[in-house]
């Protein structure tokens, strides 16, 4: 099944014909006669999409829809409102209640489903962000939402200027403070390729020819600036197959009506405001899944990568050496005598002490190399394409970068000299396995540290 739809109507004829039209699209469906059943089947079972009559026996639908949106289990499960009289007074009405949408009666088939398609797949991206915004809450890295939402950029695309103008027009009354743009397409492109793409679009679907709107959308979809824009496709009222290609080409929202009369004007201003809403909710998570997981592979103190990052890197470069026939070295350092300046000058020194030896270490190696803190005073550096010889001479390097300036430590008033000791490690033609690798370079490190410390330590076989 691809979604859960519970149908609210007080006529058993027309629940059980929307139920078969539903099953045979393979949705699941719930069934409710009554605003008060309504009630009872989403406190047992919460659904995926609401298709509720406007006007129960029991109830008011457009009531039914502001309870749903107070309750958590169902403050965004979309709700299609239908009614035998979908005015403009009445659509406005049901988006005012929290609506997604509201439909005529009887609805039309292809245009039902359009609209079901696109709502669930915005909901299936937002439960997805959702628990992953949640996982990282709970680990203390998701990002707080904004106390302060800056003006929103609407770009305004018709197949005139002049007719854009008259949406802009329209619009300025019910979106005040947000910037609104006038675009034709070519302008709208650059625009979106700009450094602050609009936050959201309304096109009209029939620019200079027709269906041309729907491919800037498809256009506009395909692009990494615009890819997350709210977009709003405006279409004639009589073009059901427009609408139903605009919502599996990716719209987030339709408008029924290419020339904004003022009910329309404000039709179309709370669609934009809930898209928008949208959207910033959705870069929200976004940048709390990017930040979480960058934080999640970085060291907090040094910002070096840790452990968990680095051990797959390794496999991968080793992988990498042995598909090109390279050799690829390890090396594992590790700071001499760290625990006496933690415990002569206190923690904080040994912080100033540690971030200080990554930037070094930054500053020796190259892109293509790869850089670890994975323990205490412990990093992990690999290296690939390299022999013995520019391996060995990288880590002296390292060791003179490190050993030879005191690292100045300004809350004690001094600077100290830091050394560090390093085991190197060479896998041949990338064979050796990655742990491996790590083994003996780690045994090497001992050998450094039982021969006075502050030197490099090659691994050798016949030594091990």
């Amino acid at each position: 099944m691809t979604g859960k739809i519970l149908i609210v109507d007080d006529v058993a004829t027309n629940r059980i014909v929307l139920k078969v039209k539903l099953a045979a699209a393979r949705y699941q469906t719930l069934q409710a006669g009554s605003g008060a059943e309504a009630l009872r089947v989403i406190a047992n079972e919460t659904p995926d999409l609401i298709l509720l009559e406007a006007r129960l026996p029991d109830a008011n639908g457009y009531e039914i829809c502001r309870k749903l949106r107070t309750l958590p289990a169902t403050a965004d499960v979309p709700i299609i409102l239908t009614a035998t009289d979908a005015s403009p007074a009445a659509r406005l009405a049901a988006l005012r209640a929290g609506a997604n949408d509201m439909l005529s009666k009887p609805v039309d088939e292809q245009d039902l489903f359009a609209r079901l398609r696109g709502l669930l797949r915005a909901r299936a991206e937002d439960l997805d962000l959702g628990i992953r915004e949640s996982a990282f809450h709970e680990l203390g890295l998701a990002e707080a939402a904004a106390d302060y939402a800056p003006p929103a950029t609407v770009a305004l695309v018709a197949g005139s200027r002049e007719t854009a103008l008259s949406w802009k027009n329209a619009l300025t009354r019910y979106l005040p403070g947000d910037v609104l743009t006038v675009l034709l397409r070519d302008e709208a492109l650059a625009e979106a390729a700009g450094a602050r793409c609009p936050d959201a679009f309304l096109i009209a679907a029939d620019l200079a020819h027709p269906g041309e709107g729907l491919r800037l959308m498809s256009d506009l979809r395909a692009r990494a600036q615009s890819r997350h824009a709210a977009i709003c496709i405006a279409v004639a009222g009589n073009g059901t197959d427009t609408a139903a290609a605009a919502y599996d080409l990716g719209a987030d929202d339709l408008i029924v009506g290419e020339h904004p009369t003022p009910a329309l004007a404000e039709e179309a201003a709370l669609r934009l405001r809930r898209q928008i809403e949208r959207k910033r909710r959705s870069d929200r998570q976004r940048r709390s899944l990017t930040n979480g997981l960058r934080l999640a592979m970085t060291d907090p103190l040094t910002g070096l990568h840790n452990r968990r990052y680095a051990m797959p890197q390794l496999l991968r470069m080793a992988e990498n050496a042995r598909d090109a026939g390279h050799p690829i070295a390890v090396m594992v350092l590790d700071l001499d005598r760290f625990k006496s300046i933690n415990d002569t000058w206190g923690h904080g020194t040994g912080d100033t002490v540690l971030v200080e030896v990554a930037r070094r270490l930054r500053r020796c190696l190259s892109p293509s190399d790869l850089l670890a803190r994975i323990g205490g005073e412990e990093f992990l550096i690999g290296m690939p394409n390299v022999d013995l010889r520019d391996a060995r001479r990288a880590a002296e390097h390292i060791c003179g970068v490190i050993g030879n300036s005191p690292i100045a430590i300004p809350e004690i008033g001094r600077s100290l000299s830091v050394t560090v000791s390093i085991g190197l490690a060479l896998g041949t033609n990338g064979s050796a396995p990655v742990d491996l690798l790590i083994n003996q370079a780690d045994h090497a490190l001992l050998g450094s540290k039982a021969e006075g410390r502050n030197q490099v330590k090659v691994f050798c076989r016949s030594a091990a």
